[in-house]
Parts: C-alpha cells; sequence; structure tokens
C-alpha cells in the first residue's frame, strides 16, 4: 500500500473535472447522496455521515464502551482481478483496517491495515484476488480514546484490474506518487498541459482532446544527475506475470530512464531499461516480474543537463501470464522443507561413519518436551555423550537449490548440557562443488531448553544448498543440540506476504483479539517465559521459547476476534 496526500477541496474539484468516467464496478461509493448500499455492525459502534455529505467518519466521543465501527460493504461478485482505492484520513491516534469476507467462509482476511496519523487525505490501494465466490468488503475503524481522535472515509473506488495499472485518467492517477524533487518531476500531459514534453506528445489511450499520461522533462534541471521518481502503490499480493507499459523518449544530451521495483524494506531491483535514445512515437514494453512479496513498480528518470530531453510513460497494465515463453519456471524452495515426522525427507548425512544425527520422538513431560511441530512428533538430535567417538564434526545437508533467488530459512533448535555453544550448530552455504560460500549463522551463547526460532535471509548467485554443521571438540563440552521444522520460502524474512486469518504469534501484540469482558471471571495475560505457576503451562512460547499468551487462572475462556 502506498498513500498519497490530498486536500479535501483538491479531491471535490477533481472529481468535477475528471477528463473520462472511469468505469466504475460495484461496492464503489462517494458518499454524497448516501452510504450506497454500505451499513455499520450493530455489533459494535456506527460510522456517521457528515452532515456536509462528501464523508462518513467514526469518532471516539461516539465509541461509548466498544473499541471499534465496522463499516460492511453490499454483498459482491467480482469475479476477476480488482483493486479497491480507498480515500481516508486518520487524525490523532487510531487504525483503519480493511477485511474481505468470503460467503459461508467462517474468518474476515485482513487485506490491508493504516495506524498513521495524517493532517491530509491519503490514498490506499488494495489488490482483490479473483474469486467465483461473493465476498463482502468489510472498513474497521478503531480511533483510540481520548479528545480528537477519529477515523473518516472519503471515497471507495473498486475498479477493474491490478492496483499498479493506470492509464492516468483517474483524478487521483491510480495512487501512483511523484517522489518530489525541487527541480525535475512526473506531471501529467496531454493536449491540455504545458511543457516542452508534453506539448511534442499527444496522449496514447484517448481519442478525444483530453488524454493523459505522464512525462518528465529536463528543461528544469539544474544539477548533474538530477533524478525524478514515479512509484506505483504498494500491492498487497505478492506479484509474479507480465508488467506492460508505452513509453516515449527523447534525448538530446543525456538522460537514463530506468525501471524497477521495490520491497517493503526499500530494496531495489532493476527490471528493464531502454535500449536506444530516443523513440519515434510511443514504444510498447513488456517485461516479466517474479516477486514472491508486495512490491512498488519505480520508474526513474535521470538528467545529465537541461538539455537531457524528456521521458513519457502511459498504459500500465499487468497480466498474471509471463510476457516471453523462455521465461525461467518458477522455482519451489519448499523442496527444502522438513519437520521430521515421515522421515529426513530430502536430507542426508555426510559419512555413514560419522552419522551422529538421530531422528528422535519424546514424550513431553515436566522435565522434558517434545518436538516442535506438535509436541508428539520427530525431530533430529545430535548427542556425542552417548557416541563411540569422543568428538565430532557432523555434517547435514539439504537439497539444492538454484541462484540468483533471495531465500528465507527458518528453523528451530533446541540446546541442552553445553558448556560452550559456539560450535554447536552452525548453518553454512556450499555450492555445487561441496564447497563452503559462507557461514550464515552460528549460536551467540547458550539457551535455556526450549525450541528457539531462528530466521536467515540469503541470496547466491549459483546453485546452493544448506548444510547444518554440529561440531563437539571433547566429551566434557558437548551436549544435546536438536533442530526440527526447517522451511525455505522465497524473498526477505522481513517480509510478511500476508498470513491467515487469526494468526498470531503475540510477539509484538494480540493481533486484533480482544477478551470477552462481560461474561467470564478470567483474564488472557501477554507473558514472557514460564508460567508464574511450578509444574504448569509451558516453560517459553511455541514461537521462540521466551513470549507466550497464558490464562491466569489456566481455565478456559472466550477470546473473540473481530469481525468473525
Amino acid at each position: 500500500m502506498r498513500t498519497v496526500r490530498l486536500t479535501l477541496q483538491a479531491l471535490l474539484l477533481c472529481g468535477f473535472l475528471r477528463a473520462q468516467q472511469q468505469l466504475l464496478l460495484p461496492g464503489s461509493c462517494n458518499f454524497e447522496l448516501g452510504t450506497c448500499g454500505y451499513t455499520s455492525d450493530p455489533e459494535y459502534s456506527s460510522w456517521s455521515m457528515n452532515e456536509e455529505g462528501h464523508l462518513i467518519t467514526v469518532d471516539s466521543g461516539v465509541l461509548y464502551e466498544q473499541e471499534q465501527a465496522v463499516l460492511v460493504s453490499p454483498v459482491l461478485d467480482h469475479p476477476d482481478w480488482s483493486c479497491v482505492r480507498l480515500v481516508y484520513q486518520i487524525t490523532g491516534r487510531g487504525s483503519l483496517q480493511l477485511y474481505l469476507r468470503p460467503d459461508g467462509d467462517n474468518f474476515d482476511y485482513r487485506l490491508w491495515t493504516a495506524r498513521k496519523e495524517s493532517d491530509s487525505w491519503l490514498i490506499a490501494s488494495v489488490d482483490l484476488p479473483n474469486t467465483t465466490i461473493s465476498y463482502q468488503i468489510l472498513l474497521e475503524g478503531r480511533p483510540e480514546r481520548g479528545f480528537g481522535n477519529s477515523v473518516a472515509i472519503f471515497e471507495i473506488h473498486i475498479v477493474p484490474g491490478y492496483c499498479i495499472e493506470c492509464n492516468f485518467e483517474e483524478h487521483h492517477l491510480c495512487g501512483y506518487s511523484n517522489s518530489w524533487n525541487p527541480n525535475v518531476n512526473w506531471y501529467v500531459g496531454g493536449n491540455v498541459a504545458t511543457g516542452s514534453g508534453s506539448n511534442a506528445l499527444s496522449n496514447r489511450t484517448s481519442n478525444h482532446q483530453r488524454g493523459h499520461h505522464m512525462y518528465v522533462d529536463s528543461v528544469y534541471a539544474k544539477h548533474f544527475q538530477e533524478v525524478a521518481k514515479l512509484a506505483s502503490p504498494m500491492t498487497t499480493v505478492p506479484m509474479s506475470g507480465c508488467l506492460s507499459f508505452f513509453y516515449h523518449r527523447d534525448q538530446e544530451r543525456g538522460n537514463m530512464f530506468t525501471v524497477f521495483t521495490r520491497d517493503q524494506l526499500g530494496h531495489y531491483e532493476e527490471i528493464w531499461r531502454p535500449e536506444v535514445y530516443a523513440t519515434p512515437g510511443w514504444t510498447l514494453v513488456s517485461v516479466d516480474v517474479k516477486a514472491p512479496h508486495p512490491l512498488e513498480v519505480v520508474f526513474e528518470v535521470a538528467f545529465n543537463s537541461a538539455r537531457g530531453g524528456y521521458v513519457a510513460i502511459d498504459d500500465i497494465s499487468f497480466s498474471p501470464e509471463f510476457c516471453h515463453t523462455d521465461t525461467e519456471p518458477t522455482v519451489d524452495p519448499s523442496v527444502a522443507d522438513c519437520d521430521f515426522d515421515d522421515g529426513l525427507c530430502l536430507y542426508y548425512q555426510e559419512r555413514a561413519e560419522s552419522k551422529v544425527w538421530s531422528r528422535v520422538s519424546v514424550k513431553p513431560n515436566a522435565y522434558s518436551i517434545g518436538d516442535h511441530t506438535s509436541g508428539t512428533g520427530w525431530f533430529l538430535l545430535a548427542n556425542t555423550r552417548f557416541a563411540s567417538m569422543p568428538g565430532y564434526v557432523s555434517r547435514l545437508h539439504g537439497p539444492f537449490l538454484p541462484g540468483n533467488h533471495k531465500y528465507c530459512l527458518r528453523f528451530y533448535y533446541l540446546l541442552h548440557g553445553f558448556r560452550k555453544a559456539d560450535n554447536a550448530l552452525i548453518v553454512y552455504i556450499y555450492d555445487e562443488n561441496n564447497v563452503a560460500q559462507e557461514k550464515v549463522w552460528s549460536l551467540a551463547d547458550t539457551t535455556r531448553s526450549v525450541w528457539t526460532e531462528v530466521e536467515i535471509t540469503y541470496v547466491k548467485p549459483m546453485l546452493t544448498k544448506l548444510v547444518f554443521v554440529s561440531i563437539c571438540r571433547n566429551f566434557w563440552e558437548c551436549g544435546l543440540v536438536a533442530i526440527d521444522d526447517i522451511t525455505v520460502s522465497l524473498g526477505d524474512c522481513q517480509i510478511t506476504a500476508g498470513s491467515l486469518p487469526g494468526q498470531c504469534n503475540f510477539e509484538s501484540g494480540v493481533c486484533g483479539y480482544f477478551q470477552e469482558k462481560k461474561a467470564d471471571k478470567a483474564d488472557w495475560l501477554r507473558v514472557r517465559g514460564h508460567t508464574p505457576t511450578s509444574y504448569t503451562g509451558p516453560r517459553g512460547d511455541h514461537t521462540t521459547g521466551v513470549t507466550s499468551c497464558t490464562s491466569r487462572r489456566h481455565s478456559c475462556v472466550r477470546v473473540t476476534k473481530p469481525g468473525c
């Protein structure tokens, strides 16, 4: 999701001055004559229409005992991909979340959330996936307690296609935003616009006189490498397919035109740059995009001087089918996943005489815990104290994975009895010649006897595999080391491409869960470490071995998720 600041006056004015009427799908609403079938969920507080129209709000002063207000759309049938453009504002402290409620499903799927306070209107773009199932859109406003906190919605537009698609005929430019530069910026071009670049071009999309495109001109460039950036909204889903657009380029003395993708961490990846300095007319470009995570598309132009010409773009589109037949097949990193419940999967030990990793299952009790997956399954254990050798170097090899991809490795480990933990468990990246390329992780110190999660992001240009190494120098320094639930996925571990409804590990809060305060006499507490009383509850949480959520009185209480 990417936001663009707008004033209410500008929104109203632009609404009347649209170049052409855009195609709006059912579920769209500008709140001028009513709520368009949107209703407030009676289980929560109510949204209120502004007396002057044009917007709907929820204010902290009218919440009473409730914590949120939920706005529910009519039942929608959109079998193809569509995009919600949401113009909203959060005043003071609060949040706004968008959920999808499929017909007949027991859960609401959260697609987008915003918590940033703003003194102006913002635009959010949220992708709605193709589905044959009817659904409703839920907008949950949560202004915090206190004077002056509110959440307002000015406009809901649902348009066909993906959110990164745009012909620049919408008054808010499909949520595309310009990174402001004092000298060079992207502007709306067309026959009614001014400037050397826009006068030289006719609009590619529309036959009438008021079609629009985006362009950037070097006429005001004052310094070497003046840069203008135009960024799409951040998609809310992973993107793999064909990105297409038209461009027109004139280069008198020098400009560099490049197209990038940018992920949620701000990492750029170049996907295209032109091979010619100038084009006689609009030229179509199609480029394959393969991203297992949400992204922005960034169009960047750098000028060397005020005589660097101009660049214009128009008609950005996206298809889930790749542009080129020679595109590499989709990588499946899950071949490196293993929970060891049904064997070693594709993992193997290096030599028969040094096989110190054993697949074991332990029944959990007050003194020991079972495997990480279910507590009653299997995991791998290296234990030299019961081996015939005084020490060992044991390597557990995984399957090969293709190069030039960013991978996220997650696994869980457990230690017990180690005096020195620095060599107890190490993770290496090996190439196809069985040569170690990099040590990507090792234990920093000893930990308690609880399952602890590790996340590692890595990328290599060649074919590689994961190798888990355990080293024990002598009998007295070594103890038990166990691993379980190895998973490998595409992308950076810090980027979450989405989660299941109701999913929560309680590391950063309670994820929208709240307690039923009227009908029970017990409370759930978010705690760290073991439970207060002996021989009850876990010694640590399931995720990292440290944080968990438990009941104060160890009784069963009802926990409710908003919208369920």
